[in-house]
C-alpha cells in the first residue's frame, strides 16, 4: 500500500521584508533638459541581514521646514520585482520631475521644497531627504514620477 503525505517540502530560509529602519534614503540628479530633471532615489541596506524589497514606494514633495506636503505624490510607473538586498547594497527608482515653471503660476501656485518624502515599500514611515526646488501647490499638477526599486 502507498501513502503520500500531506506535510509540504521543506521550504529555504524566508528573507524578512526591509522595514524601514533596514534602508537609509538617498537621492542623486543624474541629467536635466528641457524643463524636466532626473535623479535617482536610493535604498541602502545598512542592516547586517539580507532583506527583500518589492513593490514601489512613495514618493512626494515636502516643505515649510515642517514635512508638509507639497502637492500632489509622485505618479509609480512601470512594472515591479521582488529585490534580494544583502547588507550595504543599494536599490535604485528613477525620478523624473517637471518643473514648475512648465505651468502657469495661477494653475501650479508655486512653493518651495524643502526635499523629499520617501516610503519603503510596504512602510507606513518615511524618510526625508533634501532636494531644494520649486514644487506646485495644486494637487492637480503633478510633477514627480518614478519607477519601482531595482
Amino acid at each position: 500500500m502507498r501513502t503520500e503525505s500531506s506535510d509540504p517540502a521543506p521550504a529555504g530560509p524566508v528573507t524578512p521584508k526591509c522595514a524601514n529602519a533596514d534602508l537609509k534614503a538617498g537621492y542623486r540628479a543624474t541629467d536635466s533638459g528641457a524643463g524636466s530633471r532626473f535623479g535617482e532615489i536610493t535604498l541602502t541596506n545598512v542592516s547586517d541581514q539580507a532583506c527583500a524589497l518589492g513593490g514601489f514606494g512613495g514618493l512626494s514633495y515636502v516643505g515649510g521646514n515642517d514635512g508638509t506636503q507639497v502637492g500632489a505624490p509622485a505618479a509609480r510607473e512601470g512594472k515591479w520585482r521582488t529585490v534580494i538586498m544583502k547588507p550595504g547594497q543599494v536599490a535604485v527608482s528613477e525620478v523624473s520631475e517637471s518643473t514648475a515653471e512648465n505651468y502657469p503660476a495661477s494653475d501650479c501656485r508655486p512653493t518651495e521644497v524643502d526635499g523629499f518624502r520617501i516610503y519603503v515599500p510596504d512602510s507606513y514611515d518615511s524618510q526625508f531627504v533634501r532636494h531644494q526646488t520649486t514644487g506646485c501647490a495644486d494637487k492637480n499638477v503633478s510633477l514627480l514620477s518614478h519607477h519601482a526599486f531595482h
